[in-house]
């Protein structure tokens, strides 16, 4: 197994896995559209990071991440904003393959650490994070306000 950033020639398979994201939190498996993934990975701005984790026969599993600052003092922190595994690989290590590289990532880019959300709906995601070490913050309460439109 490899985990390798997303390049642009990933925008298709990218698209694929977030249909299957969709579908694995209740929606309907619609693949992401190519060009907004496109914008936001490779645009002029890119709001997110990807790390693939592939075998000889194709992508694993999905990890998308960006840098938060200031995080602590005057750090920056690596947010990890999606872990996910594709239904035929999980249970093999791949999610935590995916994590090891995020700790990679952030140590590269000077982080002071790696920080993420999890839903309280999610038993095995809860029970992944929990087997790597990570403990929950209690000091945080997560807001979202929605653009209009949006």
């Amino acid at each position: 197994m490899r985990i390798e950033q997303a390049t642009e020639r990933d925008v298709d398979i990218i698209s694929v896995v977030l249909g299957e994201i969709a579908a694995y939190y209740g929606g309907k498996p619609t693949p992401g559209d190519p060009g907004q993934i496109r914008r936001a990975l490779f645009g002029d701005r890119p709001a997110a990071t990807v790390l693939l984790a592939r075998d000889d026969d194709g992508v694993l599993g999905f990890a998308s991440y960006t840098f938060l600052w200031p995080a602590s003092g005057a750090g920056t922190s690596l947010f990890l904003k999606e872990l996910y595994v594709r239904e035929s690989a999980r249970r093999r290590g791949v999610a935590g393959a995916l994590m090891a590289g995020l700790k990679n990532e952030a140590v590269a880019a000077g982080c002071s650490r790696v920080e993420w959300t999890a839903d309280t709906d999610n038993p095995p995601a809860l029970g992944f994070y929990e087997a790597l070490g990570a403990v929950p913050h209690d000091g945080k309460v997560f807001y979202r306000v929605a653009l209009q439109g949006r």
